[in-house]
């Protein structure tokens, strides 16, 4: 496996809106993009590799044949690709929900749970989102509020600027709301528990599915959060980085490249680069990589490097998500 450079899995959900395909060069035949799966091994919307002899095979198919190598020793313990990364473009509420971890996830007919976290990469003047509870709740309260719909009235509302930042463990009660664009780094899982959509339907009428039980079952009723920290960057030679996330299901950096960044890819874990901002360029070490060692790189491009990749730099003026596990 080499570096690849990545084309998008893209969804249409109602809430979505035009800002991916226009400020991220997101292509897509859909009518409007919610969702941009830019690191995807997913069965429900996998990233295609668009560089070099895989061009045309999705991310997860390469890997079929080299997956502990590619993923790396930290990974040694997966059966499935364990992250993955959007951009989120709300141009519409989205739905109050909760996602599972893992054991519930397992037990009732999933894979992984779901712990995410949010980076903000644009936001309307008064945009806001819910995270958590505004005081602590009972189960008994909450699904009450659940089915008279006055939820909203107990959710922590937080109003949101660019550059803020969010962890959601699973069991924390969310909606992103709209006029808000994110960059989402999560564990691999599609599971998501609706507990309220608004009555909203879709272009047939129809509303869709609340899963009010097993949202009840996993919901954090006490998380009552602190308000989130910023971002604190150091100065290194040629960027400034800081670190947005680290769990145990991945690490998140966020490098401000001002003229070059040198960084390396051992052989504990593969590397997402996801650039959010700005334009530049991923230079490598080993001339066979990229096109004669060099990816060009723009804001919304995508970028996977498998284990031992070794040295690479970034170079040019750019913001770049750096995720590995």
């Amino acid at each position: 496996m080499y570096p690849a450079k990545l084309k998008p899995a893209t969804k249409d959900y109602i809430w979505g809106g035009e800002r991916l395909r226009l400020e991220y060069g997101v292509s897509s035949s859909k009518p409007v993009i919610a969702e941009a799966w830019m690191l995807s091994c997913n069965d429900a919307g996998a990233s295609t590799i668009i560089n070099g002899a895989l061009a045309g095979k999705t991310l997860a198919d390469a890997l079929l044949s080299n997956t502990r190598e590619t993923l790396g020793t930290n990974n040694a313990d997966s059966d499935i690709f364990p992250i993955l990364i959007k951009l989120i473009d709300a141009k519409e509420d989205l739905s109050i929900q909760v996602h599972p971890d893992n054991g519930y996830a397992l037990a009732h007919g999933g894979n992984l749970g779901k712990t995410e976290m949010w980076y903000v990469l644009d936001a309307v003047e008064d945009a806001m989102l819910y995270y958590g509870f505004s005081r602590a709740v009972t189960k008994e309260e909450l699904r009450e509020r659940i089915l008279n719909n006055t939820v909203t009235d107990v959710l922590n509302r937080v109003p949101v600027k660019k550059g803020d930042m969010f962890f959601i463990k699973a069991g924390t009660i969310h909606a992103i709301g709209k006029g808000i664009v994110i960059a989402e780094i999560q564990q691999n899982s599609d599971t998501t528990y609706r507990v309220n959509d608004y009555d909203r339907t879709d272009a047939q009428g129809n509303k869709r599915e609340l899963h009010i039980e097993k949202a009840l079952d996993v919901t954090d009723s006490g998380f009552v959060p602190s308000p989130p920290d910023a971002p604190v960057f150091e100065y290194r030679t040629g960027y400034r980085a800081a670190r947005l996330a680290s769990c145990e299901f991945f690490t998140v950096d966020y490098l401000l490249v001002d003229t070059s960044a040198q960084l390396f890819c051992d052989a504990k874990s593969f590397v997402s680069l996801l650039f959010i901002e700005g334009n530049g360029c991923v230079r490598f070490e080993n001339p066979q990589y990229g096109e004669d060692g060099l990816f060009k790189a723009r804001k919304g491009d995508s970028f996977f490097l498998p284990a031992g990749t070794g040295t690479y730099r970034i170079e040019g003026k750019c913001g770049v998500l750096v995720t590995f596990r």
